[in-house]
């Protein structure tokens, strides 16, 4: 995992005391490697886009050493250049390794995969009064278009562990809504890569069996940037966050947005301001997640599903810190 495509590992998960130092062990195990191997091996990362175990963003999921020597700052830069570089460029690290680091010292304990005991609507009601999460794997648009009030979305087919892990409280009980059951299981598998070993119950098929008698299910709008423009030429009451990482944001941004990283939303709800919540994010995947937290809380809001690229070509003022 130290050697990835145009970048290294992350040294800042195991101890902030030992981040310098690792930085410069990466630097030096990617020059061994690069001296052992030659230029036609290939390389075939453990960890890819997306990764939080990367130090930088990176797209790919195969290169070679060859490539790599003229690509990657590892091989390219001078060890405190490199290690200047690679510290400054770090973003925070998320929750859930803090629990991981333990848990892989102490060894592996058996995993259940069975499946989770079913949950019916009253149980699932039941569970949300208690505080405890329920989490839709469904697409960010059907669960839009109707979910369970109160539940989260994380989408089955965006890897929802990585931010569900990240969110969560850790030791809080989750019950899984889905599809079907082959969507949960590969939840199941997900979360317990990463120390969520076993859900409270599980829910599949048609939603509207989700919700008690005399109940409807909640929804909320979807929208592109275009729309937001519309609405902000209109004169309506838009507040608009952004869930980006703040490395994204120093890319450009909307003007007058709030900025609230995703992984920090759930603890600062309070924080976005009243009115409309039009949220965004890079793609519409983070914006789902985001708009099912607010939706959960009582906002009214619009999930911006669109790339942010988009933004700039609707009339929005997207300008840079």
């Amino acid at each position: 995992g130290s050697l990835l495509i145009g970048t290294v590992g992350r040294p800042d998960l195991v101890d902030p005391r030992l981040t310098e130092h690792l930085a410069r062990a990466q630097h030096a195990s990617a020059h061994r490697l690069a001296a052992t191997l030659d230029d036609e091996v290939s390389v075939l990362p453990t960890h890819g886009f997306g990764s939080f175990c990367s130090s930088a963003q990176t797209e790919g999921d195969a290169t070679t050493i060859g490539e790599e020597r003229t690509g990657n700052d590892a091989l390219t830069l001078d060890v405190d250049t490199f290690v200047q570089r690679i510290l400054a460029g770090l973003e925070d690290v998320p929750a859930y390794y803090t629990h991981m680091g333990p848990a892989n010292a102490a060894g592996p304990a058996p995993v259940d995969l069975t499946p989770p005991e079913p949950a019916d609507a009253a149980q699932i009601a039941e569970r949300l009064a208690a505080g405890e999460w329920v989490v839709d794997l469904r697409g960010r648009v059907a669960f839009a278009d109707g979910h369970v009030a109160g539940s989260f979305n994380f989408e089955g087919t965006g890897k929802p562990a990585t931010y569900l892990a990240w969110l969560i409280p850790w030791g809080k009980p989750v019950t899984l809504l889905g599809d079907t059951p082959e969507q949960i299981a590969d939840a199941q598998r997900e979360l317990a890569r990463v120390g969520i070993d076993r859900p409270a119950a599980a829910a599949t098929g048609d939603p509207a069996t989700w919700i008690r008698a005399g109940e409807q299910l909640a929804s909320f709008l979807r929208a592109r940037f275009a729309d937001l423009a519309g609405s902000q030429r209109r004169g309506e009451d838009v507040v608009i966050l952004d869930v980006r990482r703040v490395s994204e944001r120093a890319n450009g941004f909307i003007r007058g947005s709030v900025h609230i990283p995703l992984h920090e939303l759930h603890g600062r709800v309070g924080e976005v301001p009243a009115g409309t919540v039009w949220v965004h994010c890079a793609g519409g995947m983070r914006a789902a997640i985001a708009a099912s937290l607010l939706d959960a809380t009582g906002r009214r809001v619009v999930a911006v599903d669109d790339s942010f690229e988009a933004a700039a070509g609707t009339g929005l003022s997207v300008t840079r810190p």
